[in-house]
């Protein structure tokens, strides 16, 4: 049973920090890629960043490159989302997800995914 459980979430004012995890168990953790999406009150869910199964690669977002970073500790099974000078528009519940297939490069799309958290929710207040 594949379990991923995110946390870190919470309230911040504009321009502050938060950093997400996610603890993952039940599967191999360092054979699989990692993503983390968010979904906004009224909207669909949108890629944030992903990471190899390696590491070694990254994707993220435009609109959250240079601001939030995703990293990986393989020996605590968890995955990182460090998320700086925050905005009102960021405001979302966030969710990890790993992918379906291992050994995969970063990917964007939501279908190459199969396992996902229950959602951490950040709120940015201006």
């Amino acid at each position: 049973q594949v379990q991923l459980i995110e946390s870190g979430g919470g309230l911040v004012q504009a321009g502050g920090s938060l950093r997400l995890s996610c603890a993952a168990s039940g599967r191999t953790f360092n054979n699989y890629a990692m993503g983390w999406f968010r979904q906004a009150p009224g909207k669909e869910r949108e890629f944030v960043a992903a990471m190899s199964w390696s590491g070694g690669s990254t994707d993220s977002a435009d609109s959250v490159k240079g601001r939030f970073t995703i990293s990986r500790d393989n020996a605590k099974n968890t995955v990182y989302l460090q998320m700086n000078n925050l905005n009102p528009e960021d405001t979302a519940v966030y969710y990890c997800a790993m992918s379906r297939l291992p050994w995969r490069a970063p990917t964007r799309f939501p279908d190459d995914y199969n396992y996902w958290g229950q959602g951490t929710q950040v709120t940015v207040s201006s």
